[in-house]
């Protein structure tokens, strides 16, 4: 079992990272989920779009905010073109905002798929390449790393031809999700095919992620595919103490019995990690209402399983200040312990078995002509 990961200069132990969900992993949340593995673990922000993020756009520039804790900073950037790609990661470097960059090829959702871009762009290989070259060349001292997905769908798969172009362009590490643009979250992560990737790139870290809900998973992954350390994404959702069980399993903690004693925390405990997720995000956002309107989203996820009537969730879904937050959570039963049905699958689990692409873009893996500057994203984040 892996100890640590190293990620240029960085030595992340263990080989655990928070992968970058869009509208999740702001600072509050990143915060939340390094308390809980003592530090230990890499967090990465939130999808930061180069073209907002060369403009300084508001918005951008707040999500780049880190915690003076966090160590090392970690941004994931998304781009479509090479030059503003270069130019977005250079800033990155000279105005030390980050001390590691990852660049997003794994987003399925239309928005970004439509302009080439997330889990569409590998296919055309120049164009990665491109992006890799000025990326690596912009970064300087700052490791560069990459997530990804299998392909576009399964007669479109880019992963091995990926992993070797990113070996060639100096990338640091490579992250692949079980998974092809056409599946978004649904079916099950394919696994061989991280564990095919892994033989295809020996020279760097290649990490898995897919289908990662509780500590077990991540060992049974790095059993299975022989990865050198693991991304979770959906399975911290209303999980953030899953890092402190990550932590335990790969340093090998066991009782007696021989197995890891994970987090198992009763609804009390669980309550007061909502009003601190809703107390950081007014914080963060520097308005209360605020705060407590973006942790709604979160309101079903921590509460998965346990026993909470319809009205009192509605009621939680929609509070919009945090007395009113922790008026509601003072209705829950504190004592509830953790729930069977507590585990597994949260967040999206749909397939769509359709990707957006742009007019014409599987005609030719090795034309990428019509691809400019103009078809990136000028938001950042969810």
């Amino acid at each position: 079992m892996p100890q640590q990961l190293q990620i240029g200069p960085h030595t992340v132990q263990p080989p655990v990272v928070l992968a970058p969900m869009a509208g999740i992993t702001n600072a509050p949340f990143r915060t939340l989920c390094r308390e809980f593995s003592g530090g230990a673990g890499l967090f990465v922000s939130e999808m930061i779009t180069t073209r907002a993020l060369v403009e300084r756009h508001e918005k951008t520039m707040r999500l780049i905010h880190f915690d003076t804790a966090e160590k090392p900073r970690s941004i994931q950037l998304y781009g479509v073109d090479p030059a503003t790609v270069g130019a977005a990661v250079r800033m990155i470097a000279d105005e030390d905002l980050a001390d590691h960059i990852d660049l997003n090829f794994g987003c399925p959702v239309p928005k970004v798929t439509r302009k080439g871009g997330g889990s569409a762009l590998p296919y055309k290989r120049p164009l990665l390449r491109g992006i890799l070259r000025e990326a690596v060349r912009g970064a300087g001292a700052l490791p560069v790393t990459m997530k990804m997905r299998k392909g576009i769908d399964d007669a479109h798969l880019t992963y091995l031809d990926a992993g070797r172009i990113a070996v060639e362009e100096g990338v640091t590490a490579i992250a692949l999700h079980g998974r092809t643009a056409a599946q978004h979250y649904g079916g099950t992560a394919d696994w061989e095919a991280i564990a095919r990737l892994r033989e295809a790139v020996p020279e760097i870290p290649v990490l898995g992620n897919g289908d990662i809900w509780s500590a077990d998973d991540a060992l049974r992954m790095v059993r299975a595919t022989g990865v050198d350390g693991v991304v979770v994404g959906r399975g911290c959702l209303g999980r953030p103490w899953l890092f402190g069980d990550l932590v335990s399993a790969f340093r090998g903690d066991a009782e007696a019995t021989g197995e890891v004693a994970y987090a198992r925390p009763k609804l009390g405990a669980v309550a007061e990690t909502m009003l601190r997720h809703a107390r950081l995000l007014g914080e963060w956002l520097g308005d209360e209402a605020r705060g407590v309107i973006d942790f709604r989203k979160h309101v079903a996820w921590y509460t998965k399983g346990f026993s909470v009537g319809s009205d009192l969730r509605r009621k939680l879904a929609v509070a919009s200040s945090l007395a009113e937050l922790s008026a509601l959570l003072d209705q829950l039963d504190p004592s509830q312990p953790w729930p069977a049905g507590a585990d597994g699958p949260r967040g999206r689990t749909a397939g769509r078995n359709r990707v957006v692409l742009p007019d014409g873009w599987l005609a030719d893996p090795y034309d990428h002509t019509g691809v400019s500057a103009e078809a990136e994203l000028d938001t950042s984040g969810g």
